[in-house]
Formats: structure tokens, C-alpha cells, sequence
């Protein structure tokens, strides 16, 4: 279904009921959990897509049983949302070699993870640093060149790559992650650490931790939300909005938080 056909659809019968099932990827979560945000209904997903970024920081398996028991089981945990330029995003959105990969890939016509792979190799090897300074309470939190400016709500971008290890998704915080520019020679270092949930451990990484109100300002206009283009261009307004989205509570989902609570 398009976009304009889910949001008929939910539209039509958020009244009838109280779960909402979104069967598809990171693109039609986002669809589905647009309409839903705000309101008391409660966002299931039942994942189909390439990278499955939010099913898989949630615990979403492409089980049908699964998502049975968890709906009978009726548990949901509220979750924050960030808002670019009142453009919603659930998982991590920036600016730099994801957002031109983002934007790249868009208008390539063979889809896949091998065309995915060869296109952000290349777009990594034409990298060049980007100036970007950001603003909060009329404060300078950072003003450098980057190669990649991360806005993280959740870990990871999809397919278990944790851009941002230690975020939470109901926290109240937004975590940004900044890679500096890096001699091309070690990528594999950063991809290694990427997967492995190591990233804060690189001196070319710094990490902020913030719920106030950001301002972006760059010249460059090729921003990523959840892994789709945009173009945005002058001053960004970048704000979190806590515990604004229901999500189904997945039993793998909450054994998952309590060892995060236990620190094991």
C-alpha cells in the first residue's frame, strides 16, 4: 500500500481498534506510527523489509505466532519521538555519508543489499568534510567539519549497524553522534565498531546526550530521516517528544530491558 493508502486506512478505523500491526519496513512503520503518535493506540509491527531498524531495536520477528502472543499478552511501553522541522522520526536521522547514500540510492534503480554496499563505498570514497554548528539555548554545543552527524532516538540504523549503542527510546534524551573526518585507511576499523556496538570508543567520535531544543545550521541540504531522503534546507529545528507513541511489548523486548537494567 502507498502512503496516501495506509494513512486512508488507518484513518478509517482508528476508532474500530486498539493495536495497529504496520507488515512492512522502516518506511511503512513510519506511515503507520504517524498517525498514531499522540493518540492511546498501539503500534505492532510485523517486519518485511531490508534493514528493519525499529522491529529490530523492539524485537519485531517475522513470526506471525510471535506477534499473536504479544498482542494476546496486551503489554505496550510508551517511547519518545524526535521532530525535525516537524518531520517525525523514530529512529536516527542526520546529515553526512548515510544521508547522501540515503539520497543516492533513492534514485537507483536495482535495489538490494549488494547495490546498497557498492554505492556507499563509493560515496565514502568521495567523502569531503562538511561544516555544521549547532545551537541549544542559545549555546554552541559543537561547530566543526564532520562526515557524519547522527540523531539517534534508538541504537541503530537497521540491520543491527549501532550508530548510537547506549540510546534509549524512552528516555526523554536525544544522542547525537559525530564522526570526524578520519583517514580513509581505517573504514573498516569504523564498520567493525558500527556492528560491534563499539563506536564511542573512537577518538574521532564524540557523543551528546541532550532534551532541549537544537538548531542545525549547514549549507548542506541532504538530510536522512529514518533512512529516507530529504532535502532541508536554512535553519534546522531539531526536539524530542517524550513517550508520545505506544508500542506493542514484545516478550524478547522486555527480557531485553530488564538485562539492560541489571547492567548484564
Amino acid at each position: 500500500a502507498s502512503v496516501s493508502d495506509t494513512e486512508r486506512i488507518l484513518e478509517g478505523n482508528l476508532s474500530k481498534y486498539d493495536i495497529f500491526v504496520a507488515a512492512g519496513g522502516d518506511g511503512t512503520v513510519h506511515s503507520v506510527a504517524s498517525k498514531l503518535i499522540g493518540t492511546d493506540k498501539v503500534l505492532g509491527v510485523l517486519p518485511a523489509g531490508s534493514g528493519n531498524g525499529f522491529a529490530r531495536e523492539f524485537k519485531f520477528r517475522p513470526i506471525i505466532r510471535s506477534l499473536l502472543n504479544d498482542i494476546d499478552n496486551g503489554e505496550y511501553t510508551s517511547i519518545d519521538a524526535i521532530e525535525i522541522n516537524g518531520n517525525l522520526c523514530l529512529n536516527v536521522a542526520g546529515i553526512g555519508l548515510d544521508s547522501f547514500v540515503a539520497h543516492s540510492f533513492n534514485k537507483l534503480k536495482l535495489r538490494g543489499f549488494l547495490p546498497y554496499v557498492v554505492l556507499t563505498i563509493k560515496t565514502f570514497l568521495q567523502l569531503r568534510p562538511i561544516p555544521v554548528t549547532i545551537v541549544s539555548k542559545g549555546e554552541t554545543l559543537m561547530s566543526e567539519d564532520i562526515f557524519v552527524l547522527t540523531i539517534a532516538n534508538t541504537r541503530q540504523f537497521g540491520n543491527n549497524a549501532f550508530i548510537a549503542p547506549h540510546a534509549l527510546p524512552d528516555d526523554g534524551m536525544m544522542d547525537l553522534v559525530i564522526i570526524r573526518p578520519f583517514p580513509k585507511i581505517i573504514a573498516i576499523v569504523f564498520i567493525y565498531r558500527l556492528f560491534t556496538g563499539n563506536m564511542k570508543e573512537s577518538k574521532y567520535v564524540r557523543h551528546i546526550r541532550t532534551s532541549g531544543e537544537l538548531f542545525i545550521k549547514t549549507d548542506e541540504s541532504r538530510f536522512h530521516i529514518d533512512g529516507e531522503p530529504f532535502r532541508i534546507s536554512g535553519e534546522v529545528s531539531v526536539r524530542i517528544r517524550p513517550r508520545v507513541l505506544k508500542v506493542l511489548q514484545t516478550a524478547r523486548y522486555r527480557k531485553f530491558r530488564a538485562q539492560q537494567m541489571t547492567g548484564s
